[in-house]
């Protein structure tokens, strides 16, 4: 198995070195030439969504990237990557990947302070598992029934699931506890393939 880790911006290493311990081989993709290895899954990590998109736009990845997606292509997307992958933004259409059936609230918890640890309920995967929030979004609500809501933290939606993309707006990568990373590994990339 081989993951590409959009490494443009964000903790992109952080998703590396996790997916390194749990066996699984990665690859950074910087540019079109990086992009156009051979790929089982995408990791899109978090930090400042606007200059993601402005990145991938720049770099010609955002078209390549997108379609690779709707075509199956499985993806695990973090806080920014979150953003990316989604449709809307405060009931706006948005610039982006825009794969995912979600409208999103950006920077929900305000700036850097407002920051904060969390420990929640993941469906399918676990109880008690360490949510790390870092000017985190949260989901408003969903688009589709396509759509499973996997995980909430005071009444809103944190992470999701539609069919062979994973949304978390917390930083799992941030944490020592791998079941985020095993999860997408044993059951979402088989689920794509």
């Amino acid at each position: 198995m081989r993951v590409a880790v959009l490494a443009l911006q964000g903790a992109f290493i952080e998703h590396e070195q996790m997916l390194q311990e749990l066996g699984v081989e990665t690859f950074e993709v910087r540019q079109l030439s990086d992009w156009q290895q051979p790929k089982d899954a995408l990791i899109i990590p978090g930090g400042e969504s606007t200059t993601q998109v402005r990145l991938l736009s720049s770099l010609g990845l955002l078209h390549p990237i997108r379609q690779a997606i709707l075509e199956g292509l499985p993806v695990f997307g973090t806080c920014a990557g979150l953003i990316l992958l989604a449709k809307e933004e405060d009931g706006q259409p948005r610039q982006g990947l825009c794969t995912m059936d979600i409208d999103v609230c950006r920077n929900a918890y305000g700036r850097q302070l407002g920051s904060f640890n969390a420990t929640g309920h993941v469906s399918g995967i676990g109880e008690h598992l360490p949510m790390t929030f870092i000017r985190a979004p949260y989901i408003h609500r969903t688009l589709s029934s396509d759509v499973e809501i996997l995980s909430e933290v005071d009444g809103h939606i944190v992470a999701v699931r539609q069919g062979h993309q994973l949304a978390t707006a917390f930083h799992p990568e941030l944490t020592t506890d791998h079941h985020l990373h095993q999860y997408f590994i044993q059951h979402i990339i088989p689920s794509a393939a």
